[in-house]
Formats: C-alpha cells, structure tokens, sequence
C-alpha cells in the first residue's frame, strides 16, 4: 500500500480520487489546489497524480523530482513546451503523462492503432468527442491521444494530417486526412467515437464514460505501476502490457 497525493484536488477528478485511492487500500496522502504546496505534498507522498492545470505543470515537475517520488500527469491542454518540460523530468524520475487514464481508452487508442496499420489511407478516419459544457479545451485529450494512435499506425505526424474546425466551402477531403469534430453540451462525462470510413462500408470503434471514477481507477493503478520503476517517461499501454 501506499501514500498517494493529488494536485487539483478541489475540481471533480480531484474527489473521485480521493474515492478511488481510499478505496484501493491506499492512503491518502493529501491534496492541494492552485497555490498548494506542491513541495510539501510531495514530501508526504510516495506518489504524485495530477489533474490541475498546464499553468502549473513545471511546478508540479520539479516538486516531484525534489522529492524523488513518481508523478502521473493526466492534465490535458499540454503545448509542446509541456512535453519537453516532461521528458526533462523523465531524466531524473519516473512520469506517466496521458490524455486519458481510462483502461478502456488505453485498449481502444491501441484498437485505433492496429486498424490504421491495417487499412490503407483511402478508409478515411474521423473523431468525433462530445463533453460536458464545460470544458474549455477542444479537440479533447483523448481525442488527440486517439488521433495520435492513428498516425502511428500509418506511420505520419499527427500534426501533419489533422482536420478540424470545418465550416463553409472547404473542398473535397484530403486523402489520408485524420478529422475531427467537438461537441459541447450537458453533462457529458466523455463519448469518443473513431470512424474509419471505407468505399461502401464503415467500422466505428468508440467509447462512453458514465463518471470520472473509471479515470480516477486508471489513474491510481498508473501510479501503483509506476513505484520502483526507473526514471523515464512511462505510457498507460505499458500499465496494461500493450
């Protein structure tokens, strides 16, 4: 058993881990939210799971490498910048950063991954996401994590072939293209549908979140995974052996 200490605990994410981490035999170690004491919840924490802000990732980082303890970083919005600033972190301690914590999305982004693989680029792929109204960032994390899936699988950059924001006369679809769509409304917890759209037939493969407890879930086994490993930067595939 151990100690697990939450950034951004104040926000929904923040409760259901608390549920789930008490609830797995763990302890609790404590939470903080924007101007916590990230250094000092570190200290009393085997392990770091943060769902706070891109704002205060750097912070979060250098907490956790200060106290020599794992951290796993669920926040999404992250620019480029936010991943370097990860795999300088993943140098000195163990960190697992991914759009979604969700064992089924994990299983599905690798789903996405071998169908793409499998299938030649005239099958046109399409994400479509719906969320709650409100949430502030679009595509969602998981949505990219699941586009990024795709291009793996067909062997392109993501930021090469991405789609979105379609409105007005936009011509014909690029082949090869990997689109996206956002929905907003009501109190969706999370729908994530992947369309691969071939000549005369379509496979879709998707996703439903019914409450933030199945990310809290994934969460705390991401960190039960990451005690004892060596410093690097870990994927949620691994947690599940893919």
């Amino acid at each position: 058993m151990a100690n697990f200490g939450v950034i951004g605990s104040n926000g929904a994410m923040g409760e259901a881990l608390k549920r789930v981490i008490e609830a797995s035999g763990h302890t609790y170690a404590g939470g903080i939210d924007k101007g916590g004491d990230a250094a000092g919840l570190a200290d009393a924490s085997d392990a770091l799971i943060d769902f706070s802000a891109p704002a205060a990732l750097k912070t979060n980082l250098h907490a956790a490498i200060g106290a020599g303890v794992p951290i796993v970083v669920g926040t999404t919005g992250l620019e480029p910048g936010h991943h370097q600033a990860i795999d300088e972190a993943a140098r000195a301690i163990p960190v697992l950063q991914t759009g979604n914590t969700s064992l089924g999305v994990t299983l599905l982004a690798h789903l996405v991954n071998e169908a793409a693989q499998r299938l030649g680029d005239d099958w046109d792929i399409e994400i479509v996401e719906m969320h709650h109204r409100r949430k502030v960032d679009a595509p969602s994390g998981t949505a990219l994590l699941l586009g990024e899936a795709a291009a793996k699988g067909r062997g392109v950059e993501l930021s090469q072939a991405s789609e979105s924001g379609r409105d007005g006369h936009t011509g014909a679809r690029k082949q090869g293209a990997i689109g996206f769509a956002a929905l907003r409304g009501g109190t969706v917890t999370g729908e994530h549908s992947v369309i691969l759209a071939g000549d005369e037939e379509r496979i879709t493969l998707s996703h439903s979140a019914e409450n933030r407890d199945i990310f809290a879930r994934g969460a705390v086994k991401a960190a039960e995974w990451l005690q004892d490993r060596e410093a690097g930067r870990y994927t949620m595939e691994e947690v599940l052996g893919l």
